[in-house]
């Protein structure tokens, strides 16, 4: 990897970068990252572009070395470009998070709190430290993210969660974020009450091949673990597949079909208990790792962030002892 350092440049330092840099010239390089033109980028943080033209050029000062290649169709950021991009979104979106909270104090509030949590995790553990921690600070506004590992993490690494309850979805997450586990995901064979497959007390998960399925995409823990039970199975994955990451969307897909899906005990629950769905008799995911709480390596939690975690510690620790 190369970089392009500008010509009798002294080295970088923050002091350098305070004194050279205002909050519009990260704006413009959030926007940069955005869009690859000037022009666009320009627009959006509403100057024009020759004021735009010479931001970029006092940016590339400050830096010290070229940021973007020059290009007919508009401008390619270089490595060292991509980090600055990187942090300069990190910087408007903490900005963004400030002003929001900050505002909700103004306001007579408590400030807020914005979590990520896996589908596993939000129907029982989540759902019990939010319903306690409003209890404990009625004007908290908190903010649940519901998504995948793989997505609430990355916007975890951006800034705009404070914490996700999930679990890593790269190998190399852990250079990026602290990670405490909590507790197993229970992972259940789900069909229609009434597929042909439902009043089976006995199953293989070669039984369930030639069926359609819906499953979410390969990236996410869940449909790993689920790849994993085929190869151990010696089965190729479902020719008939429907990927889908929404819950509500799955389903709705397994109660009009003859679909099969694999889901947390604790999403499928209700739909279970109300004779929508049914659960098979076959273990799957067994191997799956646990989640927990991520947050950003280092960073120090809010006052309102570490007794949301509290709560999640303490309903882990009486789902552990079997007491709810």
């Amino acid at each position: 990897m190369e970089y392009r350092l500008l010509p009798s440049k002294p080295a970088i330092t923050s002091l350098r970068l305070v004194n050279r840099l205002r909050l519009k010239h990260w704006a413009l390089l959030s926007a940069l990252g955005d869009s690859a033109t000037l022009n666009n980028a320009a627009a959006a943080v509403s100057v024009t572009q020759p004021s735009a033209t010479k931001m970029l050029a006092d940016i590339e000062q400050a830096f010290g070395a070229l940021l973007f290649e020059r290009h007919s169709r508009g401008l390619r950021a270089t490595p060292l470009g991509e980090e600055v991009i990187a942090y300069a979104r990190q910087t408007q979106v903490s900005l963004q998070r400030f002003v929001e909270d900050l505002e909700v104090k103004r306001r007579g509030g408590y400030g807020q709190l914005v979590v990520g949590a896996i589908m596993g995790a939000a129907p029982d553990m989540v759902a019990h430290a939010v319903a306690r921690t409003k209890q404990e600070r009625p004007m908290l506004n908190i903010r649940i993210v519901g998504d995948t590992s793989d997505q609430i993490s990355a916007l975890l690494y951006r800034g705009e969660l404070d914490l996700a309850v999930g679990r890593f979805s790269t190998p190399l997450q852990h250079n990026s974020f602290d990670f405490e586990p909590l507790s197993r995901e229970n992972l259940q064979v789900l069909v229609r009450s009434e597929h042909p497959l439902a009043r089976k007390r006995k199953l293989s998960l070669a039984q369930l091949s030639d069926y359609p399925w819906v499953l979410q995409p390969i990236a996410i823990p869940t449909r790993v673990a689920v790849e994993e039970e085929f190869s151990r199975a010696k089965l190729a994955t479902p020719r008939n597949l429907v990927e889908c990451t929404s819950i509500f969307a799955t389903l709705q897909l397994v109660q009009v079909t003859d679909a099969v899906t694999v889901l947390p005990e604790s999403v499928a629950r209700d739909h279970v208990k109300a004779a929508l769905l049914r659960a098979l008799p076959l273990a799957i995911g067994q191997r799956l790792d646990r989640f927990g709480v991520l947050k950003r390596r280092d960073d120090v939690l809010s006052d309102a962030a570490q007794i949301f975690v509290s709560y999640l510690r303490s309903f882990a620790s009486k789902e552990h002892r079997g007491g709810g």
